[in-house]
C-alpha cells in the first residue's frame, strides 16, 4: 500500500511539474536581461543598440496568434507616438516555429519561422525592430513572458518599471484602459506608473518541448481515412455554386502526371490543416479518366489527403470543365477560392501563391466565423473590429 501511495505521489508530482510554467515574469525593479538576437533586417541586436533611448519597451509577439495580430497596429502607433520622446520599441518572437501546429495558424497567413517574420514585417510595415528568439528561447526564459503579446518597460537605468498588457481588450473599440501608454506617460513625466503589473491575455508561448506534441498530432493526422469519389457535370456545377455548404471552399484541379500539381500538393494539404477547424473546406478534383481511379487514390493515400477528393466521372473532360467554370480553359493546376455565397475570391491558373491565397482565405473566414464574437470581425489590415457583412 505504501509503495502504491508513493507511486501515486510521484506520478502526481510529474504531472504537476509538466504542467508548471517555464518561468515567472521578471519582478518590477529587475535589470534588463542581456540578449543578442537577429532581426528581420539580418542585423544582430543587443541592449547596447538601444542605449540612447530614455525608455525601452520590449514586446513579445508573433505572427500566427490572432491576439498578437490584433495588437500590431497599436504597437506601431505606440512606436510612432513615443519615438520623438525617446522611447524605443523592440518586438521579439519567442515561439519555436516547429512547436506551432497547423491548426493554430488558422487565423493568419503566416507561421512563426524567421523567414515568415521577414514577410510579416514587410507586409505590415513594422516600424520597430522585430527579433527572433524562437530557435533558442533563452531570452524569453529570462524575461518570463507568458503570452503574445506581453510588454516589458525599462527606464533609462534599464530597470523594469512595468510588465503586462498593452490595454484591456484585444478588440480596440472595447479597450477602457491603456496600461502601456499610461506607464510610458508616467515614466516620461518622472513619476511612478500607477499600475506596474497586469495580467496578460493571448496565445501561450510555443516552447520547444511542445515539438513532440506537434509530431504526435501530425502522426494522428496521417492516419485519417482517405477516400476518392467520382464527380459528374451536375456535381461540378454544385461544387462551383457552393450554395449550401456555409463554408469558404477551396477547389483545386490537378493530375498525377502534372509536375506543378504534384510538387505543391503537400503544401496545398497544409491549407486544409490550417483552416479546417473553421468554416472552410478543401476539395481536390483529379482531372483524370475514371479508369485511373486506383492510381489517383494511391497518390492521395501516400499524401495522407483526408480532404474531400474527387475524380472525373466522365471521359469527356471538356464537358466537365465547362460545367465547373466557363472561364477555365483546361490548364492544370487550376484553383478557385469560393466564398459561402458562391462568389469567386481567388483564381489561379498554374502554381499557387500560397501566401496570396491565405490572405484571401482569412478575411473570408473572418466574415463567416469571426474569432472575436458574432457581430464583429477581425480586420487583418487595421487590427480593429469592423461590422460584419
Amino acid at each position: 500500500m505504501r509503495s502504491l501511495f508513493a507511486s501515486c505521489l510521484l506520478a502526481l508530482a510529474a504531472v504537476t511539474a509538466s504542467a508548471a510554467p517555464h518561468h515567472q515574469p521578471l519582478a518590477i525593479g529587475s535589470p534588463l536581461p542581456d540578449f543578442a538576437l537577429k532581426g528581420v533586417d539580418d542585423k544582430v541586436y543587443t541592449p547596447a543598440d538601444f542605449a540612447a533611448a530614455k525608455i525601452l519597451v520590449v514586446v513579445f509577439t508573433c505572427n500566427h496568434c490572432p491576439t498578437a495580430q490584433a495588437y500590431e497596429e497599436r504597437i506601431k502607433a505606440i512606436t510612432a507616438d513615443y519615438k520623438a520622446k525617446g522611447v524605443q520599441v523592440v518586438a521579439i518572437n519567442p515561439n519555436s516555429a516547429a512547436a506551432v501546429r497547423f491548426d493554430e495558424m488558422g487565423y493568419g497567413d503566416l507561421g512563426d519561422t524567421f523567414a515568415e517574420m521577414k514577410v510579416r514585417a514587410e507586409h505590415k510595415q513594422f516600424n520597430f525592430p522585430y527579433l527572433d528568439d524562437g530557435d533558442d528561447q533563452t531570452v524569453v526564459e529570462k524575461f518570463g513572458a507568458l503570452v503574445t503579446p506581453h510588454v516589458f518597460i525599462f527606464d533609462q537605468d534599464r530597470k523594469l518599471r512595468f510588465q503586462g498588457r498593452i490595454d484591456s481588450s484585444e478588440r480596440e473599440d472595447l479597450a477602457k484602459s491603456h496600461e502601456t501608454r499610461a506607464a510610458l506617460d508616467a515614466l516620461l513625466a518622472g513619476k511612478e506608473p500607477e499600475v506596474t503589473t497586469t495580467k496578460v491575455f493571448g496565445c501561450s508561448i510555443k516552447w520547444k518541448d511542445k515539438i513532440p506534441d506537434n509530431e504526435r498530432w501530425m502522426a494522428k493526422v496521417a492516419k485519417e481515412p482517405v477516400a476518392l469519389e467520382k464527380i459528374d457535370a451536375a456535381g461540378l456545377k454544385a461544387l462551383r455554386a457552393n450554395a449550401d455548404s456555409g463554408k469558404v471552399r477551396l477547389v483545386n484541379f490537378w493530375a498525377t502526371w502534372c509536375g506543378p500539381c504534384v510538387s505543391e500538393f503537400s503544401e496545398l494539404l497544409e491549407q486544409n490543416l490550417r483552416f479546417r477547424q473553421r468554416s472552410f473546406e478543401l476539395v481536390t478534383v483529379a482531372a483524370q479518366f475514371p479508369d485511373e481511379e486506383a492510381k489517383v487514390l494511391k497518390f492521395l493515400q501516400d499524401k495522407h489527403a483526408s480532404t474531400k477528393n474527387y475524380i472525373f466521372a466522365d471521359s469527356d473532360k471538356y464537358a466537365l470543365i465547362e460545367a465547373f467554370d466557363k472561364d477555365w480553359n483546361g490548364e492544370l493546376p487550376y484553383t478557385l477560392l469560393i466564398d459561402e455565397k458562391g462568389k469567386v475570391l481567388y483564381r489561379e491558373s498554374g502554381s499557387i501563391d500560397f501566401i496570396a491565397i491565405r490572405r484571401a482565405i482569412v478575411p473570408a473566414l473572418d466574415r463567416v466565423s469571426p474569432w472575436q464574437n458574432r457581430d464583429k470581425v477581425y480586420d487583418p489590415v487595421t487590427g480593429a473590429g469592423a461590422p460584419a457583412k
